[in-house]
């Protein structure tokens, strides 16, 4: 199984020499390869431990990276770097996701979202998550809408949105992302794909999330009186919590200094990435 990824993290660095002309970009590109390769990928079929909260069942031909190697794995790709985070992906690298829990207390699930309103606030907080990317000499990327507008599905407690993406280059990409309401928190899922395979990678994350659960105790339904209740409701989750607990007293008025983190995490695409995966697909 171990070749197996190995033959297709191959396949994907002569992708990236075949689309890059420069030496140096590609000595760039074999040396990030290198380092992926050495990341301590598991393999499915097996179970990947989440947050220490849930258990993800590993498809075949998927890869699992527990939160040292997400990190790296994150830090490598030219993005922020995380704690406690994880990614799933399937062999062809197709698309990756990534997962993060945030104990912020039982979310109440009875508010509706205007769609037109957290997209402001998610614009302003990306003109000030770009600020961080570039003091860190990292490429920016814009928001420029919905690709899917937030929904809500109160049978699986998952909330759903995709925004779109452009890289400095004009290179666009799509994330496609679920919030999964927990009994403690939420766990959050950013599903980093192309937007001409969108609907085609939704379905193959999708299942692979049916194989997602919280442990014992850990679940929404579980909740008890006297659990601890988040500060904020759905539209919080979309915006950040931390963004949206400071606003409390005018939501969709004030960042202040919270925005910063709204795209400056795992949730921001790494846009070099997305063009290595997707620009020769077709041939």
């Amino acid at each position: 199984m171990t070749l197996r990824v190995t033959n297709v993290l191959c396949a994907f660095v002569l992708i990236a020499a075949a689309t890059t002309p420069s030496a140096g970009q590609q000595a760039d590109e074999q040396q990030t390869f290198n380092e992926i390769k050495k990341l301590g990928w598991q393999v499915g079929p097996s179970v990947g431990k989440v947050a220490r909260r849930a258990s993800l069942a590993i498809p075949a031909n998927h890869g699992f990276l527990a939160a040292a190697d997400t990190s790296k794995f994150l830090t490598l790709l030219k993005n922020l770097p995380q704690q406690d985070s994880y990614t799933i992906a399937p062999g062809d690298l197709h698309w990756f996701a990534v997962f993060d829990f945030d104990p912020v207390g039982y979310i109440k699930d009875d508010e509706k979202v205007d769609a037109d309103a957290v997209l402001k606030v998610l614009k302003e907080g990306n003109v000030r998550g770009n600020e961080e990317r570039r003091r860190r000499g990292y490429p920016v990327v814009h928001l420029e809408g919905w690709f899917v507008a937030p929904h809500y599905d109160e049978t699986t407690k998952r909330l759903e949105w995709a925004t779109k993406l452009k890289g400095e280059s004009g290179d666009v990409s799509v994330n496609y992302k679920i919030r999964l309401l927990g009994r403690a928190g939420v766990m959050s899922a950013v599903l980093v794909s192309d937007p001409d395979s969108l609907e085609k990678d939704i379905r193959s994350f999708r299942a692979v999330l049916d194989g997602f659960s919280f442990d014992s105790g850990e679940r929404y339904a579980e909740y008890r009186t006297g659990d601890k209740v988040a500060e904020y409701g759905l539209a919080g989750l979309i915006v950040g919590g931390a963004a949206a607990a400071a606003a409390k007293s005018g939501f969709f008025k004030v960042i202040g200094k919270f925005a910063i983190f709204i795209f400056a995490g795992a949730a921001a695409v790494v846009m070099g990435l997305v063009r290595w995966l997707f620009q020769r697909r077709a041939t």
